[in-house]
């Protein structure tokens, strides 16, 4: 029997637990027998090592992170970094370019090696989640995923609202045909943001075409860029990151159509890139670092064991530029191609 079996028969963290051996004057006389009773049945004997292992704190917190290519996952990672680092406390990392049991589980392992206080994970899609479930850490998690199917102690910032933010920027400057460049299907960030595009666009009673689906990179929104110069209707355009925005521009430049005179274009993070676009780019940006300091914020309380409340997600703002304008009529894409033909001299 361990401290988290007995945890879980009294229902109490095995933070409360550890209090009741070591410090039971800081735990209530109700939930100090409680746990004694589970104790008693479990037939618990904490190991003295263990116990002074216990005593002391490491000030050492792992974070693990899966999908490192990812531009708003690195972001993520080095915002934790520093919110942790002025907290006084050590970061132990591993980084895996995608969530797969065989590497997930040995990492974890080799994190819960070096005796830390807590764990962050870095989901980028519900693979993380589904193995992250199945293991008994020991010590407290929290989730940084934007689903919300993390568990109760998930922090993360709002896709949801920031797609509904880009999309309702671009009705209100009236445009009625507006597509949706998406990022892959296996992240959860991509989804939420096809979700908030979607829910936008009923909401409003406007028109919801089928998305295209991309791979986060430029390349992605070159080609979908290409096929969107053809439309005769689409007048605007969500792009679900920035990356995928620059190819996107990159395609209809090369096709005459001119944003955001014929077509406007809104992306979303906010790279550093952005404002420097031809034209800078409409985007959404997320604040990394205020969602560093709330990550650590709870785990900090589970390690104390303190109550963290309710998940908390932090609201992304939309950054106005120049990519994104009223539209204006249009009849064919052949149309627009040659009324934005270059004149020659």
């Amino acid at each position: 029997m361990t401290m988290s079996d007995v945890a879980k028969l009294a229902g109490v963290s095995h933070q409360t637990v550890s209090r009741v051996l070591n410090e039971p004057g800081r735990v209530t006389a109700d939930t100090r027998a409680r746990v004694q009773a589970a104790i008693e049945r479990l037939n618990y004997h904490p190991s003295t090592v263990a116990r002074a292992l216990a005593s002391r704190r490491t000030r050492t917190i792992g974070l693990l992170s899966t999908g490192l290519a990812l531009h708003s996952h690195s972001k993520r990672m080095i915002a934790f970094n520093e919110a942790a680092r002025s907290a006084g406390y050590q970061v132990s990392m591993a980084s895996l370019a995608k969530a797969e049991r065989e590497t997930m589980l040995p990492a974890l392992g080799v994190l819960l090696g070096q005796s830390v206080e807590g764990i962050v994970l870095i989901a980028a899609d519900e693979r993380a989640l589904e193995i992250i479930q199945d293991v008994d850490l020991g010590v407290p998690l929290v989730i940084a995923e934007s689903s919300g199917r993390g568990g109760p102690h998930n922090v993360s910032i709002d896709q949801f609202l920031g797609a509904r933010l880009a999309t309702g920027h671009l009705a209100d400057l009236g445009h009625l045909a507006i597509a949706h460049l998406a990022g892959p299907t296996w992240s959860l960030d991509a989804n939420q943001r096809l979700r908030g595009w979607r829910a936008e666009l009923e909401r409003r009673g406007l028109p919801v075409p089928e998305p295209f689906f991309g791979e986060w990179t430029p390349e992605s929104g070159y080609q979908i860029g290409r096929r969107l110069a053809e439309s005769a209707e689409v007048t605007a355009v969500f792009v679900a990151n920035d990356q995928m925005a620059i190819g996107l521009l990159h395609a209809l430049s090369e096709c005459g159509v001119r944003v955001p005179a014929d077509m406007s274009v809104v992306g979303f993070d906010d790279i550093a890139e952005a404002a420097h676009f031809i034209p800078p780019l409409t985007t959404v940006r997320q604040d990394f670092n205020q969602l560093g300091r709330q990550i650590l914020a709870t785990l900090l309380s589970l390690i104390e064991d303190v109550e963290s409340g309710e998940p908390v997600h932090t609201e992304p703002k939309l950054i106005v530029r120049e990519s994104s304008a009223a539209p204006r009529l249009l009849t064919t894409g052949a149309n627009r191609r040659k009324a934005t033909a270059p004149r020659q001299v």
